[in-house]
């Protein structure tokens, strides 16, 4: 679910030798499973019925977090998801509104590629589904070493049908920072199909959602991009508010 724009190649002064199809979690291995209880499995469905799927993330009962660029006609959120294959456990629930960042444009993908999902049930918290907390606007620090899960697309272009994690580390890059980004680079990373899914870092706080993926020209490593949670802090707690108030005064 990666794009790549000219937008983020200027930003970055890079140069692309094109789109870039990525595969699983690069590098990475199988998460223990469970033991990233917050994790969500989007699936996108469109006018026709097709189906895609990213990833997001549990924020409480009523929120999901993902990646703007993953928004469909309809989306249907899994919780308590380890193995595809196996349903035990697993809540299944529709979306019943979707909250785009107000100034993403999806023909730029790269900024403020942000949305909250408001579930059309609550979710139940058990041992296998428990929300994260974000990273807060005092979170200024840049965090260095930090993990990324997904069910990205295998090497056979389709889903993981297991939680795959990597480890990244984040990079000081001004271009990075400027554009409310964070970014790591290296030959591991997320891949297709991880986008939307969260950065955790030491604290175990989620401090961004995965974006985009660029690979330079030449045989520099490839950049990865995380949306900076702590910089959309008052947006995403007022759209929940405002979004939890009006969903309250519909039930009235």
């Amino acid at each position: 679910m990666f794009i790549h724009r000219e937008l983020l190649i200027a930003i970055l002064v890079l140069t692309l030798d094109g789109p870039v199809h990525a595969g699983e979690i690069i590098g990475g291995d199988e998460a223990a499973a469970h033991s990233r209880p917050y994790m969500a499995l989007l699936y996108m469905y469109n006018e026709s019925g097709e189906k895609s799927h990213c990833d997001g993330f549990l924020l409480n009962e009523d929120f999901v977090m993902t990646a703007a660029h993953c928004q469909a006609d309809s989306h249907e959120v899994l919780l308590g998801v380890h193995d595809v294959r196996k349903s035990n456990g697993r809540q299944n629930i529709s979306v019943a509104q979707t909250f785009p960042h107000k100034d993403y444009n999806k023909t730029d993908y790269h900024r403020n590629d942000i949305m909250l999902l408001k579930l059309s049930s609550k979710a139940h918290f058990t041992e296998n589904v428990k929300p994260i907390a974000l990273a807060d606007k005092g979170d200024v620090s840049l965090p260095k070493s930090c993990l990324v899960s997904g069910w990205g697309k295998t090497a056979k272009n389709k889903i993981s049908e297991v939680l795959m994690e990597v480890k990244v580390t984040l990079v000081d890059k001004i271009e990075c920072a400027k554009y409310n980004m964070y970014c790591s680079k290296g030959e591991t990373g997320p891949g297709e199909g991880d986008s939307g899914g969260p950065l955790v870092c030491e604290d175990k706080k989620a401090y961004g959602v995965v974006s985009s993926m660029i690979k330079p020209h030449s045989n520099d490593p490839n950049i990865y991009t995380f949306i900076k949670i702590p910089a959309y802090r008052s947006w995403i707690d007022s759209t929940m508010t405002n979004a939890s108030k009006s969903s309250d005064a519909r039930d009235d």
